[in-house]
């Protein structure tokens, strides 16, 4: 092992640039060194006569504190463990899971008040469309009720293009010459042969007019239809809203009738479930006072013999009715149970010789081992001692060389100053 030579702990000379100036700041001289000038006088100032020192020589001062202080304030968070292990401020972590918990609360409780709304206008909005399908649906009904019974394809003004007995109506191509229905395609009627044109036109102008007057009346009856459409289906909103609040009404006088005819129900249901308990219940008593009188007065209990006797003789016994053996089936019995009880003292005496045999053959087993283990326990005992005697000159080694190393290896033990020129700097 090398030796711990301790060093006096000595600062290291920091030169600092000021301007032209070199200044030295040591916190002790070193050893030997003979110093003209004190600390903070320049040891090379080739321009400070040339007029440009105080005002830079103020500023890298200042620059130079400042640097002290980030480095003091840079010393303080890395010599402390706390900072410098964890790295955290554990109270701002704490409060700010504990404001994102109060958040999201705040969220949860918000989303269930919007979750809620929006199932209430949901059910609004089913309602609603539920209701709107209805009137449609009557609606449509109506109308095409009336399509049905006020307008009929044959009422209509183009029926005769889609009338499917418009060749059995039909007329011919021309009646006589001047028929107003002969065309130019018909070939009927040529260019030159306009005989009828003053009729014609005349004819003309009084179907417009009469188209004319036939839209305005169609028009203010389509108008008038369609007040009349609201006006019925307003009242029969009215009727229905009506009908609803007395079927409601009735529903409810009904649900109570049900409920009453119910109650009364189950009322005569409980009456008549205790009278036919209580007739049973008599009834089960008469019996059982009948099956008891039967039993004793039986066959059974009187203990009848000829009642075992089975229909095939009286070797055929009934054993739901044998009441027991007579003396010649007992006495036979008991000799037979004699023959095995001399039989079982025989089988005992058999296995109390067996069983001594086995225990001399364990005995003799047991004192072998114990001649082997006192054998084994001399052999231990003599291992233990040669252990005793080496561990007893190991012991004197080892002794021999805590002296050794205590009185020459390690007698330059390092000191205090040694220690505190380690970590006082951060870089």
């Amino acid at each position: 092992m090398g030796r711990a030579v301790s060093r006096p702990a000595t600062a290291v000379p920091v030169p600092i640039a000021t301007g032209r100036a070199v200044f030295r700041l040591d916190a002790a001289a070193a050893p030997g060194h003979r110093s003209h000038s004190g600390p903070g006088v320049p040891l090379f100032a080739p321009g400070a006569m040339s007029g440009l020192g105080p005002q830079r020589e103020l500023e890298e001062a200042a620059a130079l504190e400042r640097r002290r202080r980030r480095e003091l304030l840079r010393r303080d968070r890395i010599f402390n463990t706390r900072i410098r292990t964890i790295g955290i401020d554990k109270d701002a972590l704490d409060a700010q899971v504990k404001e994102r918990k109060i958040q999201e609360a705040a969220e949860k409780a918000d989303h269930e008040r919007f979750a809620h709304d929006m199932r209430k206008n949901d059910k609004l909005m089913c309602l609603l469309e539920e209701r709107q399908k209805n009137e449609t649906k009557d609606l449509n009904r109506a109308l095409v009720e009336f399509q049905k019974n006020f307008q009929k394809p044959e009422t209509r003004r183009e029926f005769d293009l889609n009338d499917p007995q418009a060749l059995k109506k039909d007329t011919p191509a021309r009646v006589s010459d001047d028929d107003p229905r002969c065309t130019v395609s018909g070939m009927q009627k040529f260019m030159g042969e306009d005989l009828n044109y003053d009729q014609r036109m005349k004819f003309q102008k009084e179907q417009l007019r009469e188209w004319s007057l036939q839209q305005q009346k169609d028009w203010k009856n389509a108008l008038a239809d369609q007040k009349l459409a609201d006006d019925l289906y307003d009242k029969f909103s009215i009727e229905l809203d009506r009908k609803i609040m007395e079927e409601q009404r009735k529903e409810e006088e009904s649900r109570r009738a049900v409920c009453t005819a119910t109650k009364n129900f189950n009322r005569i249901q409980a009456a008549e479930l205790d009278h036919k308990n209580a007739l049973e219940k008599a009834q089960k008593i008469k019996d059982d006072m009948d099956e008891i009188t039967c039993l004793l007065q039986g066959d059974f209990l009187s203990e009848n013999p000829n009642q075992a006797i089975g229909p095939w003789g009286k070797h055929n016994v009934l054993v739901n009715r044998w009441k027991g053996m007579n003396q010649e089936q007992l006495m036979a019995i008991r000799e037979f149970q004699k023959e095995q009880a001399l039989e079982k003292l025989r089988v005992r005496e058999q296995e109390r010789q067996r069983d001594a045999e086995w225990d001399r053959q364990c005995l003799q087993a047991a004192r072998a081992q114990l001649l082997w283990e006192r054998h084994q326990q001399r052999q231990n005992q003599e291992q233990r001692r040669g252990l005793d005697v080496m561990n007893a000159v190991l012991s004197q080694e080892q002794k021999a060389k805590n002296i050794y190393l205590k009185e020459e290896e390690y007698s330059n033990i390092p000191t205090d100053e040694f220690y505190a020129q380690f970590n006082t700097t951060t870089r």
